[in-house]
């Protein structure tokens, strides 16, 4: 099958690269490289360098690739951006997803895959929410995602497509842009790798679900894939992409701080770290956020394979390997 990515050089669209490669897949993708990079895909993957907000030129790219199914995964991706960017937000979020769905139908897609969120869906959660939890997004990057939902019901209904929406929780990982306001781990990891403090937002009382980068995308791999009983033309099926366990912020970053001692300490370093600084909440946060996955096991077969420990391990290790290279 061909397989369009959009986002795909980025950290959650290029692990779906790999794993779609991995199983015989042709793959093409469509990224602007504004925090992805040409470095995260095989040399011999088409990439086109195309912002998704032009219209003409993601329908150029999708006429000539004519993709059997397209993964969504380009999006304006942090929530503080969003709130003091509104108009950018819907932009990228919306215009950008319906020029791919219009370009999609006119060449003979039929399974569109899309990255949704629900870590800002289903605002507060205390507890890990199902799919039924009523919809309460309170930043604009919220209502993007839901209202991108809403359009791929619609061009599900009126062009036949087969559509998913993954809900991912707090996805973190190997690759993931440390330079941007989204990706703490990220952003934590490189900070202390380079022995300067992680600065925590607020009170650091934030409790998000962590669900590791690879298994995210796993989960596309088989929604775009698998022959899936409820994934039928006409049809929109929303599943949540997550762990249900919950880390307040303040956790996350002493996990950090242990596992970076521990690849300081394999490379020779013995380097006291410093302790974290504090700075102001950010606009948009949430206090808690959890999502319930039981229905991606039933219906994609999808479960998480890396606890928040073994993630952030190998996610250190990774940025280790590019920080203390040499």
């Amino acid at each position: 099958m061909k397989v369009l990515v959009t986002g795909g050089a980025g950290f959650i669209g290029s692990h779906i690269v790999d794993r779609l490669l991995s199983d015989g897949h042709t793959v093409a993708v469509i990224d602007d490289l504004s925090s992805g990079s040409r470095e995260n895909l095989p040399a011999d993957v088409p990439l086109h360098v195309v912002d998704i907000v032009d219209t003409a030129a993601v329908a150029d790219v999708i006429a000539r690739e004519k993709p059997e199914a397209v993964c969504h995964q380009a999006a304006q991706m942090s929530v503080s951006r969003s709130v003091r960017e509104p108009l950018f937000d819907a932009q990228v979020n919306c215009v950008g997803l319906i020029n791919v769905l219009d370009a999609a139908v006119a060449h003979g897609c039929r399974r569109v895959v899309f990255a949704s969120s629900g870590g800002v869906l289903y605002g507060e959660a205390t507890s890990p929410a199902p799919e039924t939890t009523a919809a309460n997004p309170i930043s604009p990057y919220g209502i993007t995602k839901w209202v991108g939902e809403r359009y791929l019901s619609f061009y599900a209904r009126e062009h036949g497509l087969a559509t998913v929406a993954l809900r991912y929780s707090n996805v973190y990982g190997p690759r993931q842009n440390p330079h941007g306001e989204a990706g703490v781990v990220a952003i934590f990891s490189k900070r202390l790798l380079a022995g300067e403090p992680a600065t925590i937002n607020g009170d650091g009382r934030y409790v998000r679900d962590y669900v590791y980068g690879p298994d995210v995308a796993e989960a596309n791999f088989a929604a775009l894939t698998a022959d899936l009983p409820q994934v039928q033309p006409g049809t929109l099926t929303s599943l949540n992409i997550g762990t249900g366990i919950g880390t307040d912020v303040n956790e996350l970053e002493a996990e950090i701080r242990q596992q970076v001692s521990a690849q300081l300490a394999s490379h020779g370093q013995a380097v006291s770290l410093p302790e974290p600084t504090h700075g102001p909440a950010r606009a948009g946060d949430l206090r808690s956020n959890l999502v319930d996955a039981s229905q991606a096991a039933e219906v994609l077969g999808w479960k998480p394979t890396k606890s928040l420990s073994q993630g952030i391990a190998e996610t250190v290790r990774w940025f280790a390997q590019r920080a203390l290279a040499g």
